[in-house]
């Protein structure tokens, strides 16, 4: 096997920007205000070192990935946006109030809406993460959860609202939930009617809001549904108080033929495209060969757009697009069945975790045109030697481990939070049946470090605006990873 990359001098380029950008500290938290604050050009309600990555991708004339940033990036209100409004606010998110324009042709600079942290995380960690020097600590125990306790899946933190997230069933209720405790579980959305939980593997399986929620009110579901087995994903208009159930406009519907492998996260890059990833289908061994089919949308990572009023539209871009018998819609594949995919907020890598069949688990760096092995392969040893498997390229996975440690890896974050600066640039991901939690460096091929072993079972991470995880536990609560 060897390992290529797709696009590696613009990945390169990007990273160091991102280097540079990131050198400061970023605000935590959110805005209620109904207008994007000037300096705000990602559109994310807060005023932070990835308002400069944007403004440096739009004066390079790249993709900016935020809407607004043409409006809100104009930070010297001189009609243009150039590396004079990333140092603007690059001094703004370092402390440094800058000098405002008398000409009163845009509004100034927004005020921060957090103090900033005392000392600003490195572009990557300076220091080695300490093994099992980091534990678990609850934000909302089991109890708290109440109604919304069990079968947990998923949390995702609502947009402009960064004390608050909708709890994620497995069964096809949703519930919003403080992180903060000013308020008890309440019902947001429930789709069980709809939602087939026959499997153990089947069920309500991810979310998540509209790069533009605040504008837009929509959210998307991934779940599997029967009569006949399919996965489904489906738009929905909501807004922060609940989901509207009778909304619902289906966008994809892919047929299954067995009740495991379904995969199943969603999650948008930096482009604000939708990405899917896709189980191989089920049964043992990938006995249909969808892993390493390019007309099947099974074992897959999806990428579309989902920007216009309704349906679907294929990023030009797209690493299929146009080669004769391949689905437009694939992005990445040779994948069995990951379970949680994320993309790194500076850098916009995508990761997953890929779960095994009956001896490695593995974690992947996912690029455009990736081919990641399975059913060729399971993480780095040889699982079948056929016709299938000639002549290609297989990427390694950036980490494996045995089922001696674990049975179902988790995929995570790429740690861009400030309270654990040796974990920063980090990918941190963790194992279901065991509780085991590991990191591997994002910037070298070094070993992963095992940073702890708890006694419950993960289902999930998520990110609070701030960087700082949390970790989702199936049955347990919900808790923040921490240092001893």
């Amino acid at each position: 096997m060897n390992f290529r990359v797709a696009g590696a001098g613009v990945a390169a380029a990007l990273a160091l920007i991102t280097i540079v950008v990131v050198a400061v500290s970023p605000w935590s938290g959110g805005s209620a205000a109904d207008v994007a604050l000037q300096g705000d050009a990602d559109c994310s309600e807060s005023i932070d070192s990835l308002d400069a990555l944007a403004d440096l991708r739009f004066a390079a004339s790249a993709e900016p990935f935020a809407d607004c940033v043409e409006q809100a990036g104009d930070v010297n209100c001189d009609g243009d946006v150039n590396e004079g409004d990333v140092l603007l606010l690059l001094l703004f998110v370092g402390g440094v109030s800058p000098a405002q324009p008398a000409t009163g042709i845009c509004p100034p600079i927004g005020e921060p809406l957090d103090s900033p942290t005392t000392t600003a995380p490195p572009g990557t960690a300076t220091a080695t993460p300490a093994a099992n020097g980091y534990r678990m600590e609850a934000v909302i125990s089991s109890a708290e959860l109440g109604v919304a306790n069990g079968s947990v899946i998923e949390l995702a933190v609502i947009p402009g609202a960064p004390t608050e997230a909708i709890a994620v069933r497995q069964t096809g209720q949703m519930y919003r939930v403080s992180l903060s405790g000013s308020f008890a579980p309440m019902l947001w959305g429930d789709v069980s009617g709809i939602v087939d939980t026959g499997g153990t593997e089947e069920g309500l399986l991810s979310l998540a809001f509209s790069p533009g929620f605040a504008q837009d009110g929509r959210v998307y579901l991934y779940y599997t549904a029967a009569s006949p087995n399919r996965s489904v994903l489906a738009r929905y208009s909501a807004t922060a108080n609940a989901l509207d159930g009778n909304s619902d406009e289906v966008l994809l519907s892919i047929l299954q033929f067995a009740p495991n492998h379904n995969g199943g996260h969603i999650a948008f890059d930096h482009n604000d495209y939708l990405l899917l990833s896709t189980g191989d289908g089920g049964g043992s061994g990938d006995p249909n060969e969808n892993g390493q089919e390019l007309n099947t949308l099974l074992g897959k990572v999806l990428r579309i757009d989902v920007s216009a009023d309704t349906g679907y539209a294929i990023p030009g871009e797209n690493p299929f697009v146009g080669v004769a018998g391949a689905r437009e819609e694939i992005f990445a594949y040779g994948l069995r069945n990951p379970w949680r995919m994320t993309v790194d907020r500076f850098t916009g890598a995508v990761w997953l975790g890929d779960v095994g069949e009956g001896a490695w688990e593995e974690v992947d760096h996912v690029v455009a045109g990736g081919n990641y092995g399975w059913d060729c392969f399971e993480g780095l040893a040889v699982w079948e030697d056929d016709e299938q498997c000639e002549g290609k390229d297989f990427i390694d996975p950036r980490a494996v481990y045995s089922h001696d440690k674990g049975l179902a890896v988790v995929g995570g974050f790429v740690y861009r939070g400030s309270e654990m600066p040796e974990l920063y640039g980090w990918y941190v991901y963790a194992d279901y049946a065991t509780g085991r939690v590991w990191a591997v460096n994002t910037a070298d091929d070094s070993e992963p470090i095992e940073l702890l072993q708890d006694n419950f079972p993960i289902s999930s991470f998520a990110e609070l605006p701030g960087g700082e995880l949390l970790v989702v536990s199936y049955l347990d609560g919900i808790y923040q990873l921490v240092r001893d």
